[in-house]
């Protein structure tokens, strides 16, 4: 990431490899679940999907949140939990910072 708005603890963390243009990340992998700190263009929407269980926080910015047909938006500090296997998308109209917590551990890939 480009920027200094996470410490550099978590910037010297692997990129994770994500599959959406203007969307970075850096990836804590453990043996059983991943995080990743996110920072996200606005971009617009990401597709509805599903996969285990999410559990997140927006740190700055705010995103369209849509949980099984239900939108909310999040903002700074706002917690969010999508249980698994609940179709879910995303609508970003500004720069976001935000930490995911996967239940799948390999939600994400590191960048080789």
């Amino acid at each position: 990431m480009e920027n200094s708005f996470y410490p550099e603890m978590i910037e010297h963390l692997p990129d994770a490899n994500i599959p959406f243009a203007g969307v970075q990340g850096k990836l804590f992998q453990s043996e059983k679940h991943q995080i990743v700190f996110f920072e996200i263009e606005p971009i617009g929407e990401i597709a509805e999907h599903t996969h285990g269980a999410q559990w997140g926080v927006v740190f700055s910015g705010d995103m369209d949140l849509t949980i099984d047909g239900k939108t909310n938006t999040y903002r700074d500090a706002d917690r969010y939990f999508i249980p698994a296997g609940i179709p879910h998308s995303a609508n970003f109209k500004k720069k976001t910072f935000l930490m995911d917590f996967f239940e799948d551990k390999d939600r994400y890939s590191a960048k080789k």
